[in-house]
């Protein structure tokens, strides 16, 4: 079993803005394999299903980003799988936007969400999908991750979600090394 979380924050306040990224990617995920994310367990809304035969679970932690950790942490527990077995879907401003890093493991870089996952499970020893929104270096850092991407930017996002969600299932599969191939750019 694989579990894949998709980072966020809950609420409307929150929908489709930069700092949710990893929500919407998980969206389109569960859309392609139509599966229902909306069962409430280890304080996210998740959901059970397959991907390429392989059973998953879809987490989208409603602990707020910088706690992520504690749901994502609580489902690994339950289920009593390797963190090897977990695959984050999130944003990340040091990438231009729409642009998708997949990587097999690694550290936190500046995202918060990521730095309590690491410290949660002990390690950065898993397969990560990060999907630039870009910055604009006259806005506070917050405040861009917070906002809702432009026309033009959307666009860009609404691919990189798409190819993070395809990525995400050739990982399921075993099959990291493609997915960098096909989709990393």
């Amino acid at each position: 079993m694989h579990i894949i979380a998709g980072l966020g924050n809950p609420g409307l306040s929150y929908k489709k803005t930069r700092h949710n990224s990893g929500f919407q990617a998980l969206d389109c995920l569960a859309e392609a394999h139509k599966i229902s994310v909306k069962q409430k367990k280890f304080s996210a809304l998740c959901g059970e299903g397959t991907i390429n035969g392989e059973r998953v679970l879809l987490l989208k932690p409603q602990t707020y980003m910088n706690r992520s950790g504690d749901a994502i942490g609580a489902a690994l527990r339950y289920y009593n799988l390797p963190t090897q077995n977990l695959i984050v879907l999130y944003d990340d401003v040091d990438l231009p936007v729409g642009t998708l890093r997949i990587r097999e493991r690694g550290s936190a870089g500046t995202h918060n969400g990521m730095r309590h996952i690491i410290a949660c499970l002990g390690g950065g020893d898993f397969p990560r999908l990060r999907i630039g929104v870009g910055q604009d270096k006259e806005l506070v850092l917050a405040d861009y991750v917070l906002k809702r991407p432009g026309k033009d930017e959307q666009a860009l996002l609404t691919e990189a979600f798409q190819a993070a969600a395809a990525a995400a299932a050739l990982i399921v599969r075993g099959e990291l090394h493609k997915a960098q191939e096909l989709y990393q750019r």
